[in-house]
């Protein structure tokens, strides 16, 4: 067993690429927007973040307490009547000492203090600076390092509150779980391999065993993968149809103001109008399209706008597809060019045509408001259908093509395994599999990788 443990701490040793001691420097940045506004904030972090305090604030802090103050400039004046916070090492954001003033949201004042703060030994911070300090301080793992900007860049609430599961820790507690026996079994095949005559060789049925459970529990995730992309990005609803049929009007009865141009004369939308709508916390950009007609009887104008509809219909989600009392070529022409799609059938100015619908479509009125309400509930009634898989936490793309690398490496394991005299082999697999799921938590890591994720953050966080 105690071979067991020295070949754990070896596998955490030797499969680290971005592991080091981290000496920084003080950074400090403004963390609220730049406009005129009630509060403005600033955050220090870094071992001088206290001492540079005290040398602009108008009296000692105290730490572990609010301060109340002003901010001192070089000739004694004051720039500000201002809050202190200080937060003590290890117990703050980034893990280092943190001093965060709060302001008054004028832009003038927050640039004088932070100009102040850098002429007494801070430098500005870089993008997603804070965040990144707190991941190589071991506050939090990349998992949730990229929940952060998640949850500051979520367009809807279910987006937002599954960017803040992961940053509790969801995604990474599962992570870890698969990781677990793993690990375990990549130690007693270097054992055996290494100390053969103390430690038997690891019996092939054990190894396929734990490799499919490991295989299960990375395709349930992966299962789920295509309704956290929808939960993230939103749902693409495209509204289709002859000209005249009622789409921007509806369109604009959707979104509850005017936004596309309604008039009597076929032909009036000429290209595709895009808006997002936020329904009982999902995400969904409404995609108003020209009415698709003969394009015989066409302007070039309006050839290229119906080209661009069917692109919309194409890289939709769901179509809507509008009728009145109409149904001919056009219109079969229109639910096969969407047949992989989920369609909703919708009858439109029920205010004028009387007619019974066909049992499958929801007949409204865009002028009166007729219908609008349960067209509404039907659009999040097919999300819900469309996202069966929902989980706690999401994955993006790059923890995606994380756990593919990894099942791809574990069905590797369990075909060399079959065959006698390979471990060393499927020790190399086992090590891939492990070091593509240590890539999703940063315990392993390239230089780029790291790089690409926290420029994609904001100054300040």
């Amino acid at each position: 067993m105690q071979i067991f443990k020295v070949m754990y701490k070896f596998y955490y040793k030797h499969a680290k690429i971005y592991d080091m001691e981290n000496n920084f420097d003080t950074i400090v940045a403004i963390v609220t927007p730049l406009a005129y506004s009630s509060v403005g904030i600033i955050r220090i972090s870094g071992s001088d973040s206290f001492k540079i305090a005290n040398k602009i604030f108008s009296k000692n802090f105290i730490k572990r307490a609010i301060n109340y103050g002003y901010i001192l400039d070089s000739d004694k004046k004051r720039l500000d009547e201002v809050i202190l916070l200080p937060f003590v090492s290890p117990h703050s954001y980034t893990g280092e000492d943190v001093i965060e003033i709060q302001t008054h949201g004028n832009p003038q004042i927050l640039n004088a203090i932070m100009e102040l703060i850098i002429k007494n030994g801070a430098r500005p911070a870089l993008r997603g600076e804070f965040t990144k300090r707190a991941f190589l301080n071991k506050r939090i793992d990349l998992s949730q390092a990229e929940a952060v900007a998640d949850i500051i860049q979520s367009k809807s609430i279910k987006s937002a509150q599954s960017a803040l599961n992961n940053l509790g820790g969801y995604l990474k507690n599962k992570i870890n779980s698969i990781k677990k026996d793993l690990i375990e079994l990549y130690s007693k095949v270097i054992a055996s391999i290494d100390f053969p005559e103390d430690v038997s060789e690891t019996d092939a049925k054990d190894i396929v065993s734990i490799c499919n459970d490991k295989i299960l529990e990375i395709d349930n995730i992966l299962k789920a993968a295509k309704s956290h992309d929808f939960i993230r990005d939103g749902f693409n609803c495209c509204l289709i149809g002859r000209p005249n049929v009622g789409k921007s009007s509806l369109f604009n009865a959707l979104l509850n103001y005017t936004r596309a141009i309604v008039t009597s004369v076929e032909g009036t939308t000429r290209d595709t109008i895009k808006e997002a709508l936020n329904l009982e916390g999902y995400l969904i950009n409404f995609i108003d399209t020209a009415g698709i007609r003969d394009k015989q009887n066409v302007d070039e104008v309006e050839k290229i706008g119906i080209d661009n509809s069917i692109d919309a219909i194409k890289n939709s989600d769901i179509v809507m597809f509008l009728f009145e009392n109409s149904s001919g070529e056009i219109e079969k022409n229109l639910i096969e060019l969407a047949s992989d799609k989920k369609i909703l059938y919708i009858k439109t100015k029920a205010d004028i045509n009387f007619n019974k619908p066909n049992s499958d479509a929801i007949e409204i009125s865009s002028k009166t408001g007729f219908g609008i309400d349960k067209l509404k509930e039907k659009i999040v009634s097919v999300i819900k259908e469309m996202t069966p898989l929902e989980s706690d936490y999401t994955t993006n793309k790059r923890q995606q093509t994380c756990l593919l690398r990894a099942k791809e490496a574990l069905l590797n394991v369990i075909e060399t395994s079959k065959m006698q005299d390979l471990a060393d082999l499927y020790a190399m697999d086992l090590k891939a599999a492990l070091i593509s799921l240590d890539e999703i938590t940063g315990e392993v890591l390239g230089d780029k990788i790291l790089e690409n994720i926290f420029n994609n953050f904001c100054i300040g966080k």
